[in-house]
């Protein structure tokens, strides 16, 4: 009954989102349209009335969803990706708009305005996002003074990334830039991801290169703290490139990966817009496949020694089954709620359940890596 009902609430809901409010949204400016929908859900989160009213029309819960990973206990294995809520506004109404944990930033060392406008567009053909903000955040000190004293209800992971400027560029620099950022949040939220994989940063991607990830988590390594630590990687990189990536973090305190970022490919088959920006990375359905072969690469070379976390081109409840039958613990997005509306989260984990039920599980932790010997 309680599903039917929750079923039913979402068909309406998507009715209203896809009809009204979505075509209004794609016809302004997408970034002017983000930075309404953050004041909306800073408002949504400030009063008590406001979370209950968001969370009778967004959220959902099953008991066959809830995990514990890394000592971390998740309601539900659907989070909101980094990159969204960039300077940790939203944390008191995520939970309420049925996501079962979140990741704010990705946070800097130092504030950054991101690169120059226009930095987002819309791929409406190809249900993918071109980003090219550029790491745009309020940096760690004034994040880390906002976050301190909260208590928040979902789980909560802190983004790290250097600087965007010219002065992070040597490595040594860019190594204390992300030091500086990590030791702000040692204490605040429940595990951090180091975020190597910008495709829009000053300097491209250092990090991914083993000798100067070493080097990093070296350093990484020395700041005390209890959180788990992954490891965010790009959809572009070789083979090789992850295998040196999977030894390096062996060797350190990292527990898991994010596969993956925004992908800089210009030749995917899922592109069929007639336009498509030079600059920038892609979301959505476009990186779908390659985050899912990622995925599988991972999990099957560390025999599931790492957690992994799923992200790229989820907009149903399949397409987040299929990353957690390949290997992921659990699932991020933000591109299939911009395109089905928020309340895909709880679509997403009503047609979990069906799906679980219908091969048999009691949880879904029961169907991660199934797809491995297929």
């Amino acid at each position: 009954m309680y599903t039917n009902i929750i079923y039913l609430r979402n068909c309406i809901t998507r009715f209203l989102y896809k009809n009204l409010a979505k075509p209004i949204f794609f016809r302004f400016d997408p970034e002017i349209v983000h930075d309404r929908m953050i004041n909306i859900g800073r408002f949504l989160g400030k009063h008590n009335i406001t979370r209950k009213i968001t969370s009778i029309v967004y959220s959902y819960s099953n008991k066959k969803l809830e995990q514990t990973i890394l000592d971390i206990k998740f309601p539900n294995p659907i989070g909101l990706s980094a990159g969204f809520d960039k300077d940790a506004i939203l944390t008191d109404i995520i939970s309420s708009v049925g996501f079962g944990f979140v990741e704010v930033g990705s946070i800097t060392g130092e504030p950054c305005e991101g690169n120059p406008k226009p930095r987002l567009w819309r791929l409406k053909k190809s249900k993918s996002l071109v980003v090219y903000y550029g790491l745009k955040n309020e940096g760690c000190e004034k994040i880390s003074k906002r976050l301190r004293n909260k208590k928040f209800m979902i789980p909560v992971g802190i983004s790290i990334a250097k600087t965007n400027c010219s002065k992070t560029i040597e490595t040594s620099a860019g190594i204390k830039d992300y030091v500086k950022a990590f030791s702000k949040f040692k204490d605040i939220g429940d595990y951090f991801t180091i975020n190597i994989s910008c495709p829009n940063a000053f300097g491209g991607q250092p990090f991914t290169n083993s000798k100067e990830l070493d080097r990093l988590l070296t350093q990484v390594d020395k700041i005390p703290t209890k959180k788990p630590v992954f490891l965010k990687l790009s959809p572009d990189l070789t083979k090789k490139e992850v295998d040196d990536i999977i030894y390096v973090s062996e060797k350190h305190r990292v527990h898991g990966f994010i596969c993956t970022n925004l992908t800089k490919k210009r030749n995917i088959k899922k592109i069929a817009d007639d336009f498509v920006p030079d600059k920038g990375g892609i979301s959505g359905k476009v990186v779908e496949d390659l985050s899912n072969e990622l995925i599988k690469y991972v999990y099957k070379k560390t025999n599931g020694e790492f957690v992994i976390i799923g992200c790229g081109g989820v907009f149903s409840a399949e397409d987040a089954y299929k990353k957690i039958k390949s290997g992921a613990s659990l699932i991020q997005l933000i591109t299939g709620m911009i395109f089905e509306g928020p309340q895909l989260i709880s679509n997403i984990n009503v047609g979990l359940i069906k799906l679980l039920e219908k091969d048999g599980f009691n949880n879904i932790s029961e169907a991660v890596g199934l797809m491995q010997d297929k």
